[in-house]
């Protein structure tokens, strides 16, 4: 393994900690599965191991939903199992496999509406809470992919909005499929058309490099109404970047040359729609300028820099999720107050204000 292994565990455990529990990690198991861990060089065999304990106690419970969200707990750990720049491409290919079959089981018992999609370069899952819903779509960014946003995705429903999140190449269930694409509209045309009866009103919410691909994606592809990109890069210097970047690019690009080429073509497009950029100010990783540019140069951009917040700000979702999806329903032309009315109107259960 190369140098990322050779780095401590507690200061990697610590940066994911707070992207783990938002994603629904217990995180009371995250701190003893990664403290009894002496090696980065453990985690993949660790993470793996937890998945397999999930989704044996999914075979062992005795109602649906114990064992949905023990099939959705599973496909958490063997997606974590997975954010580290591991050579073992056999191995990572293993858990993001189990990753997607867990979600599918989870979501069957779950959320039995749920749409599984598929095109030529990506995987999708689709949730609408009525037919003519607007439409969002959830872009991961590097070493991630769908299943860590499904919290994101269940705050968006309870808003009135449909949600599509899906892997690209080399994301999520394709990480070992084939690399990084940064000609990201491609892909977000091949979701927008692989959904039937797809509404007239659509948003992207991009996440970390997903970010970079988001605004991609909208400077190309015209049916995007509004756009949200949350800790998303607009520059990367790569002689500066730390390991862990840098062999995690190198890994899901081939080779440093394609990497390098990659990380080269990250930019600040003029994306035209209106665009809502949010950064941390904790988030300062060496050889990566934030969003600020990007907001400056669209058509109808603004930035909101949270001084407290980390890389996607998971250490602080109250103090942006909320506000932030409800401007991207307005701009999508939708009042999540109407939502809320049918659903209370029709007897489907509600969620608290805010989630």
């Amino acid at each position: 393994m190369t140098a990322f292994f050779d780095e401590p565990v507690a200061p990697f455990a610590a940066v994911n900690r707070s992207r783990a529990i938002a994603a629904g990690v217990d995180p009371c198991q995250y701190d003893a599965v990664t403290a009894g861990l002496d090696s980065l060089r453990e985690w993949t065999d660790a993470f793996t191991r937890t998945g397999r304990e999930h989704l044996a106690r999914a075979g062992k419970a005795r109602l649906p939903r114990s064992a949905g969200e023990a099939f959705r707990d599973a496909a958490l750990w063997f997606h974590f199992a997975t954010v580290l720049p591991n050579p073992d491409l056999a191995g990572h290919g293993r858990a993001a496999a189990a990753s997607a079959d867990a979600l599918r089981r989870s979501l069957a018992r779950l959320a039995p509406d749920a749409e599984h999609l598929t095109a030529p370069d990506l995987t999708g899952v689709l949730r609408r809470p009525s037919p003519e819903a607007p439409l969002v779509v959830l872009v991961p960014g590097m070493n991630s992919g769908k299943v860590e946003f499904m919290p994101i995705a269940e705050a968006l429903l309870h808003r009135g909005l449909a949600v599509l999140a899906i892997d690209g190449p080399g994301q999520g269930e394709l990480a070992v499929r084939g690399p990084w694409t940064p000609d990201y509209h491609r892909i977000v045309r091949q979701a927008l058309d692989a959904v039937d009866g797809l509404p007239a009103r659509i948003g992207l919410v991009g996440l970390s490099m997903g970010g970079f691909l988001a605004s991609v994606a909208a400077r190309h592809e015209p049916r995007i109404d509004a756009v949200v990109t949350v800790s998303g890069p607009t520059a990367l210097t790569w002689d500066e970047l730390p390991p862990y970047v840098t062999e995690s690019f190198v890994l899901r690009m081939g080779g440093e040359a394609a990497a390098r080429a990659f990380a080269g073509r990250v930019t600040a497009p003029p994306v035209p729609q209106p665009l809502r950029v949010l950064d941390g100010g904790l988030d300062v990783i060496p050889g990566v300028a934030n969003g600020a540019e990007l907001a400056r140069r669209a058509a109808d951009g603004e930035y909101v820099l949270l001084p407290e917040g980390n890389h996607l700000l998971e250490n602080c979702r109250w103090a942006w999720l909320p506000d932030t999806l409800d401007w991207l329903a307005a701009r999508l032309g939708h009042d999540p107050a109407s939502a809320v009315t049918r659903q209370v109107g029709t007897g489907t259960p509600t969620t608290p204000s805010g989630s």
